[in-house]
């Protein structure tokens, strides 16, 4: 049970502690972001706070905030609040304080650290136009709607659709060389999109992929996440390879729809699990069929692929990779995706929003035992 408050400054500060910052999710007196809090003789209370950066773009929701917070206690007739900016060093103690210590030469990757609870699902297609940016964001938004801390990762370098899908136009926040990742609906996302200008494109090679890729998961500060799901470009190339290297633990998720030429690409996606040495956690099949008004389906793009891919990487890889669930192809996911709002969350009743549901509810699982834990694994090249 926590101590009294005895008198009205404490009951400011308490008020200040129940205010967290918008990125970071963490009390701002923890973060050390108030300066002073003084209440004056007629009531009125004058707030010091110091943002991270001079742009915060969240400075409007932060005063709403404490004005709100601390203008519930009694004896407080109103709020007043002074902007300042950290100092370098001062940012520079905030980055340690949330890093869990100094800085290093190199930013650890924290989810491929031993004590990482944190569940990583790479989402992999053999080929692209198969919806699996679509399947990531639906995926994500509905297991934060369950209650978990989920982060996303556009690692499409060069198709990177994710933001907008999101429904976020945010410019990541930086605190010296750590990013503070956008959120939208209780989801973190960091992409490539967010640090190019309009439409630009991106126009790298494999040492410039793998360095982006290696600063979404060391240099953003992701937090306590449950769940971090990484949307893949398409095929086995530089960004897959990276991935296994960056994170040999992580498990990978494959998107197919139900046409054979599309399902014999996908098992080539999946069966380079047996180099990396990663586990397939199962295959999603997408556009599965079209729910006509009479209740029939057409099968569009025939049938049977998901339950194909399936097959042939059990028996290619030697363990059993579950067909995870079948979609139906559904315009109003194509509709919810390009207003931001994913359609599990826009339209959660739908077969399509109902079907990625139930994937959720089988991948929404904390990592306890696996995760995290020396499996005699070595990245390539350390």
């Amino acid at each position: 049970m926590s101590a009294p408050v005895s008198t009205v400054e404490d009951a400011i500060q308490a008020a200040l502690a129940t205010v967290n910052d918008p990125e970071i999710r963490r009390p701002i007196t923890e973060l050390g972001m108030v300066r002073s809090a003084t209440i004056a003789a007629n009531g009125v209370v004058r707030v010091e706070l110091l943002l991270t950066v001079a742009g915060c773009p969240l400075k409007d929701k932060l005063r709403n905030d404490i004005t709100a917070a601390v203008a519930a206690v009694p004896g407080v007739t109103g709020v007043e609040i002074d902007f300042g900016v950290m100092t370098p060093e001062q940012r520079q103690g905030l980055q340690a304080q949330l890093r869990g210590g100094g800085a290093t030469e190199e930013p650890v990757i924290p989810f491929a650290q031993p004590g990482s609870r944190t569940r990583v699902y790479a989402v992999a297609s053999g080929k692209g136009g198969v919806g699996k940016s679509s399947v990531t964001v639906n995926l994500a938004a509905a297991l934060a709607a369950r209650g978990l801390s989920v982060g996303v990762v556009d690692a499409d370098i060069y198709g990177h659709s994710v933001p907008r899908m999101l429904g976020t136009e945010a410019r990541p926040t930086r605190v010296e060389d750590m990013i503070m990742p956008p959120q939208a609906h209780g989801v973190k996302v960091i992409s490539i999109g967010m640090f190019t200008s309009g439409n630009a494109a991106v126009v790298w090679r494999g040492p410039m992929l793998h360095r982006a890729l290696q600063q979404f998961l060391a240099d953003v500060y992701w937090g306590d996440l449950d769940v971090l799901l990484l949307d893949l470009p398409p095929g086995t190339g530089d960004v897959a390879i990276s991935l296994a290297q960056l994170l040999p633990n992580s498990e990978i998720l494959i998107v197919t729809t139900p046409q054979t030429a599309a399902a014999e690409v996908a098992e080539r996606a999946g069966a380079i699990a047996l180099q990396t040495h990663q586990r397939v956690v199962g295959v999603i099949e997408n556009m599965s069929w079209l729910e006509l008004p009479d209740g029939s389906r057409m099968e569009i793009f025939g049938a049977g692929g998901g339950t194909a891919v399936a097959e042939s990487l059990s028996r290619t890889i030697g363990a059993q990779v579950p067909l995870l669930g079948q979609i139906p192809l559904d315009t109003r996911v194509r509709e919810a995706g390009d207003a931001g709002n994913p359609i599990v969350l826009a339209e959660p009743e739908s077969p399509a929003a109902q079907a990625l549901g139930a994937v959720a509810d089988r991948l929404a699982l904390r990592r306890d035992s696996l995760l995290g834990k020396p499996l005699g694994l070595k990245p390539a090249g350390r």
